[in-house]
């Protein structure tokens, strides 16, 4: 197996200074998205020149004209639950080159009891917290916390063609919904009014086939009509991820339509929600997942929200902004565990979830785990635990590669022995980590087929879709568990599946998780 041993699971854990896999700690100057820049009053950019150095040429405009351009600045309060607490002062300011934005804990936030700070690199001191972000790569312009609730691509898109223009980054914030904004976090005016735009309301399961009609129409017709774009934009435009989706009122919980686009060759929805299915009957934390019109040509699966709960909206952190990483960096999975083992809740059950969720994104073929498909919810006292596993997607034909790699001594190829190997990063022994890997090849191997057939998917998909769930990491997997049970002694008891595992039910995931109705 690759690299060095690394320390014994009875290790002290790391230094602050220091990560799991032998890299220096980014500290919370060293955040994602320009910490470093200037504050938009300090930093001026709708200035180009320098004062004593001549006279002032004006800065080309977005068109290359030499027209100056004037800086659009704007400022809004971001508050917090359904009380809309005070959190603190958002300055935005976009000279269309260059978005910087300044963010301040209000004073009343920080001498509130119980104040936490919205993300690791967002300490609890007054600021300001500063970020930037350049053409071509804006989304590095807000803090990620408050970025974590822009919309992401099929968003951005119907806002975008919505509006008739490119928005800026506080422009995509503001024009999603408040109602179904990703997080707890809330912007508004100076009157205390929360701000989005006017939307429809949140649509019920009777509008589904509506939805679904929307959002094909706006894949396949550029000339889609305003008022059908509109609705479509209301109800979607405040959602991450690629795909067609729309937020959802299930009964009186929010939750997320996915939608069978017209460019798909496989039946993705069905596929999810059977993987999700699957992750929870191994031991997962997943999100509940189910499907809608399983019976149609084109699906709905319905992903339950775990970002609302009894009422009232949880904190929600993408694991990009919790590491202060940028769009285009990637991370590890033992970056993960550095930033658990310092603001996680119980990080020791946290990080056997985490590897479990890693040696089941490589048996499962998985090539979706990027740092923005991995989140934490905030519980009390100012540490998170991981949210519900979401978005994994099987790919027959993937390369075995992993969005977010293993650590930097394993890297990032799919390998279930480096996984196993780098377990006591994870603070799991070799049986441990062996007795979860048995669990999960036992139930892959007993239930993907049967889980795809219930989502609807016929013998041919099903048979398309094997060299996912069956390939040589499986082979590798199986061995390896083969050799431990046959050095395993009497004395040593059998492998088995800890208790706390069983039907996907974790406690250090599900339990006491703290929702802002305050």
């Amino acid at each position: 197996m690759p690299g060095a041993s690394p320390p014994g699971p009875g290790r002290t854990a790391p230094s602050r200074g220091v990560s799991r896999h032998g890299g220096r700690r980014r500290g919370p100057d060293a955040g994602g998205g320009g910490a470093s820049a200037a504050h938009p009053e300090q930093a001026r950019p709708g200035r180009s020149c320098r004062r004593g150095r001549g006279r002032c040429r004006p800065r080309r405009g977005p068109d290359g004209g030499s027209r100056p351009v004037t800086p659009r600045r704007r400022h809004v309060r971001v508050a917090i639950g359904r009380r809309l607490l005070d959190v603190g002062d958002l300055r935005f300011e976009d000279d269309g080159t260059r978005q910087v934005s300044a963010f301040r804990y209000a004073s009343s936030w920080l001498e509130r009891a119980g104040a936490f700070a919205l993300a690791p690199d967002l300490p609890l001191v007054e600021g300001p917290h500063v970020r930037s972000g350049r053409r071509g790569a804006t989304r590095s312009a807000l803090p990620g916390p408050i970025s974590d609730a822009t919309p992401d691509s099929w968003g951005r898109g119907l806002i975008e063609r919505d509006l008739g223009r490119p928005p800026n980054e506080l422009e995509f914030l503001l024009s999603a919904s408040d109602e179904t904004r990703q997080g707890a976090l809330r912007f508004i005016d100076e009157s205390g009014t929360p701000q989005s735009r006017d939307w429809p309301p949140v649509p019920r399961r009777n509008d589904l086939a509506r939805l679904l009609a929307l959002a094909r129409a706006y894949e396949t017709d550029p000339a889609m009509g305003a008022r059908q774009l509109r609705e479509l934009a209301g109800h979607a435009g405040s959602l991450g991820g690629a795909r067609p989706k729309s937020d959802f009122d299930d009964n009186g919980t929010l939750a997320i339509a996915k939608f069978t686009s017209d460019r798909d060759t496989r039946p993705v929805e069905r596929v999810e929600v059977a993987t999700l299915n699957l992750a929870r009957a191994a031991g997962l934390h997943a999100a509940e997942a189910r499907l809608e019109i399983p019976e149609a040509q084109r699906p709905v699966a319905i992903i339950r929200r775990f970002d609302r709960g009894e009422g009232g909206r949880m904190p929600y952190l993408s694991a990009q902004s919790f590491l202060g990483r940028d769009e285009a960096e990637g991370g590890f999975y033992t970056d993960i565990l550095d930033a658990l083992a310092a603001h996680g809740a119980d990080p020791v059950r946290q990080m056997e979830e985490l590897h479990n969720r890693l040696m089941f994104t490589i048996l499962v073929s998985n090539n979706d785990d990027h740092l923005k498909n991995h989140g934490f919810l905030h519980r009390t006292g100012g540490l998170w635990v991981l949210a519900p596993a979401f978005d994994i997607n099987p790919q027959p034909e993937r390369h075995r590669m992993l969005a977010t790699g293993i650590s930097e001594e394993f890297g990032r190829t799919a390998s279930i022995e480096a996984a196993i190997e780098a377990g006591p990063y994870f603070d799991l022994t070799e049986d441990r980590a062996c007795a979860n890997l048995r669990r999960m090849l036992d139930v892959i191997a007993q239930q993907w087929s049967v889980r795809c057939r219930a989502a609807g998917m016929s013998s041919r998909e099903i048979a398309a879709y094997r060299p996912a769930f069956d390939h040589e990491e499986t082979r590798k997997a199986e061995r390896l568990v083969a050799m431990k049970m046959a050095v395993t002694t009497q004395a040593s008891g059998p492998l088995v599946a800890p208790n706390d595992q069983v039907d996907g039910k974790r406690a250090a995931s599900s339990g006491n998780m703290r929702t802002v109705k305050d």
